[in-house]
């Protein structure tokens, strides 16, 4: 496997530099962020964080993520238009040494949490959900502001959304995945990249939405739209996890040959439908995380990893989830666990 490390561009206080000195790191996962979604990316922007992580000692061989456009999900008219777009960022991508592109298909807003500064026991502050919290709230008549939601649609904007989506459904949001997949996924094949869907983060329904990469079936489901090692997944721990319904060893050794990017941290189950986000170690939280990365390197996964979500810890200010010291130690911690499963397996440790 390959650690790697997110990074948020030139104005993202963890710095390259700073991402190098942490051991085993191979690379940065990044994206073009000064480009509206749907459009294609320039050469130039895509360039330049390539050049930024190989002057510090890193690769930029993943992309998280290309942004899939609310038109594609929904199938109107426009999205024939934004899908050639997007194969056309697959295309420029792979040119500049890409080799997965990291993406999900949950309309309106990406993961969701209602807390961003939960403290715990030991003082550190972490990100939380909080399932009566999120409930209590109406998207369509109050000043929804919540982690994870795109704030930048206004209340109007966010009202026809969610009207449309009302007559969408999950079927109906199946098959334009399906459309997505059958367009994109031979340009990727052509162009040497593999995609990788993240789930829905968490995996259920959230005002009504719908939402459909969440469970063991419904992964199955969708890599048969489209049978092709370049259709794969992006295995986050944090969001699949959520649902006590998941055994998340079992997916990780089922879907292992098909997984090509894996997020890995811990979260805490505080109560159905709610969890906090804790430690990546397993005694820190609901998951174990070794026997998911045994599961992993047991069923022939050879991709890319990084720490996920972490917490804010010895005075760190920032990005919430994002800062440096607790996504060190985390991927410190994780390296272990590669390293003890694959030497257990008799595969070589890189």
């Amino acid at each position: 496997m390959k650690m790697t490390f997110r990074w948020y561009g030139e104005n993202d206080p963890v710095t390259p530099q700073k991402i190098r000195q942490i051991p085993t790191m191979t690379g940065i996962v990044s994206a073009v962020y000064d480009f509206p979604v749907g459009e294609v990316w320039s050469v130039e922007s895509i360039n330049k964080i390539k050049s930024l992580a190989n002057q510090n000692g890193l690769e930029f061989e993943v992309v998280e993520s290309v942004p899939v456009h609310e038109d594609i999900k929904l199938g109107n008219e426009n999205a024939k238009r934004l899908i050639d777009n997007y194969c056309e960022n697959i295309v420029r991508l792979s040119k500049a040494g890409v080799k997965c592109i990291c993406y999900n298909f949950m309309p309106v807003f990406d993961w969701l949490r209602s807390e961003l500064e939960r403290t715990q026991p030991d003082g550190a502050k972490a990100l939380a959900f909080n399932q009566n919290t999120v409930l209590s709230m109406n998207p369509l008549t109050s000043n929804l502001s919540l982690p994870g939601w795109d704030e930048s649609y206004t209340k109007d904007e966010l009202k026809e959304l969610h009207n449309k989506y009302s007559k969408v459904g999950e079927n109906k949001l199946w098959e334009n995945l399906e459309v997505f997949l059958k367009a994109v996924i031979p340009v990727a094949e052509e162009s040497g990249i593999k995609m990788a869907i993240h789930p829905d983060d968490p995996p259920w329904s959230i005002f009504g939405l719908p939402r459909i990469i969440t469970c063991e079936e419904n992964i199955r489901k969708f890599l048969k739209l489209v049978d092709s090692e370049s259709n794969g997944l992006t295995f986050c721990t944090g969001s699949l996890g959520a649902s006590v319904g998941n055994n998340l060893p079992k997916m990780a050794k089922e879907f292992a040959e098909r997984i090509h990017f894996v997020h890995l941290r811990n979260i805490k189950i505080t109560e159905e439908w709610s969890f906090e986000e804790v430690g990546h170690p397993s005694r820190c939280g609901s998951l174990d995380m070794y026997a998911i990365v045994k599961a992993l390197v047991d069923g022939g996964f050879d991709g890319y990893v990084r720490p996920d979500h972490g917490r804010m810890i010895w005075g760190e200010e920032g990005r919430h989830g994002y800062g440096l010291y607790d996504r060190a130690l985390g991927a410190t911690y994780l390296a272990g666990l590669f390293e003890a499963a694959e030497k257990e397996a008799g595969r070589r440790y890189q």
